[in-house]
């Protein structure tokens, strides 16, 4: 069963183990959380095994069954994840926290709204200070610049004069 990439949330569910004649099971690239639940190790049909790159913390599933033919490939990216075939648990300790936002917020987002706030305003920044760059330093840009700023606000106030000349007679009558 290929579940990788659709995006799925939470815990692995334990009733896959209710899969007895699994031959494959795919959960690569979603954001699953929490631990990887031992019922799996129930289905000895499992040829294929990955949850790569997901949010998973704790131990690995004991090596018994299929379990014991899966390598480091099945289980890569996290550093919170240990036991066989990865490292072991009592060199980093329990693991206690894991690094993931859950304050309700979409988990599944395809970019992280800090890093696009943060470049957003880097970005914003580095153009003004281009402009004003340009400005000071090419002595035409800058009068043509100041001629249209100038040009926007006595259009503004010509508007301004005008159309509440008109708003003001129209209240009246």
């Amino acid at each position: 069963m290929n579940l990788s990439h659709n995006n799925l949330t939470g815990p692995i569910p334990t009733t896959f183990s209710n899969l007895k004649l699994m031959e494959s099971l795919d959960l690569s690239y979603n954001n699953l959380s929490g631990k990887i639940p031992t019922e799996l190790t129930e289905i000895t049909f499992l040829a294929v095994f990955s949850v790569a790159h997901n949010n998973l913390s704790g131990t690995t599933p004991e090596r018994k069954n299929q379990f014991g033919t899966f390598g480091e490939s099945s289980y890569e990216g996290y550093p919170l994840l240990c036991g066989p075939p990865l490292h072991d648990c009592t060199k980093i300790g329990a693991p206690s926290t894991m690094l993931v936002d859950h304050d309700g917020e979409d988990g599944g987002s395809f970019i992280d709204m800090a890093v696009f706030y943060i470049s957003f305003v880097v970005v914003y920044i580095t153009v003004l200070l281009g402009l004003v760059a340009v400005l000071y330093i090419n002595p035409y840009w800058r009068r043509v610049w100041f001629n249209f700023i100038e040009v926007c606000i006595d259009n503004c106030y010509c508007f301004v004069v005008v159309y509440y000349r008109k708003l003001f007679n129209f209240k009246l009558a």
